[in-house]
């Protein structure tokens, strides 16, 4: 399993960005997919979910209305689109898979939200 995740970056409040996530080695539509994110000094939180196959779609409270995430089956990736960004949005973004009870995570991209 592999999971690499692109897209972090610098952004100024009320900015967007697209962070994406290729995957390989396991069935990619049959598994919820994740992205989780850990800010300095804080335990890593989950930001949304993407349901197997698509179905359906979870975001923590602190990011609804603001974030989407978004899979393309064919490709592997997952994407999480962020706008309307804020300065607590700052913290390492990473993607996740839980097969058969164990977690696979990718290196993690940053997002600075920042004046």
């Amino acid at each position: 399993v592999q999971l690499v995740e692109s897209g972090g970056g610098l952004v100024q409040p009320g900015g967007s960005l697209r962070l994406s996530c290729a995957a390989s080695g396991f069935t990619f539509s049959g598994y919820h997919m994740n992205w989780y994110r850990q800010a300095p000094g804080k335990e890593r939180e989950l930001v949304a979910t993407s349901t197997s196959f698509g179905v359906g779609t979870n975001y923590a409270d602190s990011v609804k209305g603001r974030f989407t995430i978004s899979r393309d089956n064919a490709e592997k990736t997952v994407y999480l689109q962020m706008n309307r960004l804020k300065p607590e949005d700052t913290a390492v973004y990473y993607c996740n898979v839980r097969i058969r009870g164990f977690n696979y995570w990718g290196q993690g991209t940053q997002v600075t939200v920042s004046s």
